[in-house]
């Protein structure tokens, strides 16, 4: 007989990696007094926050240039949240673009059967890695 047999326990075992209860409360106490927000570009949605790093698509900027992004969707400061419909007022994000990078590679294969028909193709994704400077609230 050709197969698999799949073991699942009846109960997790004591020591399953997770963190106590109290290790939560610390991470959302930390994400309650930290400052972020939701920006837009090129159709996506990003969190930023201060000092910290992300990957977009491709800009037309070099790097060490200094970018402004408009688009903020949200901007959380301690307790205090403001939501844009569907952007908030004023709010703009400064970022420094670091460098440019390539993503990972993607194997794009097409195949018929009985039809002699491959195309094997590939992709890779450029994008910016910014670093966010400053996230003002527009107040």
């Amino acid at each position: 007989m050709l197969g698999f047999m799949l073991v699942i326990p009846a109960s997790p075992p004591v020591g399953d990696g997770l963190p106590a209860p109290q290790a939560w409360r610390r991470s959302e106490d930390l994400e309650r007094t930290m400052k972020y927000a939701i920006v837009e570009s090129g159709g996506k949605q990003y969190k930023a926050v201060e000092g910290g790093f992300i990957d977009v698509d491709r800009l037309p900027a070099n790097p060490g240039d200094s970018i402004e992004l408009d688009s903020v969707l949200l901007v959380a400061d301690g307790e205090e949240i403001a939501i844009g419909t569907p952007t908030v007022e004023g709010a703009k994000v400064k970022a420094t673009v670091v460098e440019h990078v390539k993503g990972p590679k993607l194997i794009v294969f097409k195949y018929r059967p009985k039809k002699r028909y491959r195309v094997k193709t590939g992709h890779r994704q450029q994008y910016t890695r910014l670093q966010i400077l400053e996230i003002g609230t527009g107040k």
